[in-house]
């Protein structure tokens, strides 16, 4: 070894050391700081955050829901969304104009399966249901004319409706962009380690408190309208992942021996009917996955690997009725490893 080398490697050696001793000291940070848990309740739901983290940021966490809440909640009398509902002079926040636009996006990659005007007609069917009432034919053909996410637009800032008594629901994309801000929030607060639950939409990094991956349960879709049991179908590994699961099993009607779901086609007007229980999507983005999951409930099984076939990023796992009283699960090929059980 000639003399400038050795010199090279005597200075470098100092940085090394303490590039070695900086490591082991923030692996021993890791393996003591605590993880915090908070639970509440948002958007007509409950939440958990589960962070490791040497100070308590529930409040702050609060805090951000309350920001999502203020733009896009429908039962706020004060947000944005509101507003917009009710044709006052409102200009969107950058919440609403994130959503807004994600929504726009999906809407068109799913021919409209996927549309956040379709509340007149979940209304309709919700209080018809409760009151025994069905939508006449005529009624939701009524309402259909002021449904179509073509029929709204970002103009200038603002959001332009075809007609005036058109409205806007985000519920199918709202929490799973919830559950995104408070991942976003503790991302920029250096917390490495987290779990963000909103209604049971989830977004994951890291490790848990047993310093294991996150792992999530799919619940086995049975018809428990009270939503008492909470048998798992499979459990998947969702490290660095979103989830979000949508369903018709514990949402649902009866009338006349007939089953109704709680999801409304926008092309028809009418209630979903095919054989696709449960979809629970996984993507980067907890608002892509949410938004998805609701398209394959309208959609079916063929219409959503179909979707599912343009989108090598979004993973699946989807339960169906086989046709024989029995369940039949669809997955995509790349998440069989993400499969705990």
């Amino acid at each position: 070894m000639d003399a400038t080398r050795k010199k090279r490697l005597l200075w470098q050696l100092p940085f090394l050391t303490l590039l070695i001793v900086g490591t082991i000291l923030i692996i021993r940070q890791q393996q003591t700081m605590p993880y915090q848990h908070t639970a509440d309740f948002i958007f007509g739901t409950t939440y958990t955050v589960t962070y490791q983290c040497d100070s308590d940021m529930n409040a702050s966490i609060k805090a951000e829901l309350l920001k999502v809440d203020q733009s896009l909640s429908p039962f706020n009398k004060q947000s944005v969304i509101t507003a917009i509902n009710n044709n006052e002079s409102a200009t969107p926040d950058q919440m609403f104009l994130e959503v807004f636009r994600q929504a726009m996006i999906i809407s068109e990659d799913t021919k409209g399966a996927f549309d956040i005007t379709v509340a007149p007609l979940v209304n309709a069917w919700g209080f018809g249901f409760k009151h025994g009432e069905m939508p006449t034919p005529r009624q939701v053909d009524s309402l259909r004319a002021i449904v179509g996410y073509q029929k709204v637009s970002l103009v200038d800032g603002k959001i332009r409706k075809a007609d005036p008594r058109m409205m806007l629901d985000c519920s199918a994309i709202a929490k799973g962009y919830g559950t995104d801000v408070v991942a976003r929030f503790l991302r920029k607060r250096g917390v490495q380690n987290f779990m963000v639950e909103i209604g049971g939409e989830v977004v994951t990094q890291g490790v848990n408190p047993q310093r294991v991956p996150w792992r999530i349960g799919v619940t086995k879709p049975t018809e428990d309208s009270l939503s008492v049991g909470h048998e798992l179908q499979t459990t998947l590994n969702v490290t660095d992942m979103a989830m979000a699961t949508s369903g018709n099993y514990r949402n649902f009607y009866y009338k006349g021996n007939k089953r109704y779901a709680h999801t409304i086609d926008p092309h028809t007007g009418y209630p979903v009917q095919h054989n696709i229980l449960s979809a629970t999507v996984l993507a980067k983005s907890c608002m892509v996955a949410d938004a998805y999951a609701t398209s394959f409930m309208v959609m079916g099984l063929d219409g959503a690997q179909q979707v599912l076939q343009r989108h090598p990023e979004l993973m699946a796992y989807l339960i169906y009725d086989d046709g024989h009283g029995g369940l039949a699960i669809w997955c995509s090929p790349s998440l069989k490893d993400r499969i705990a059980q």
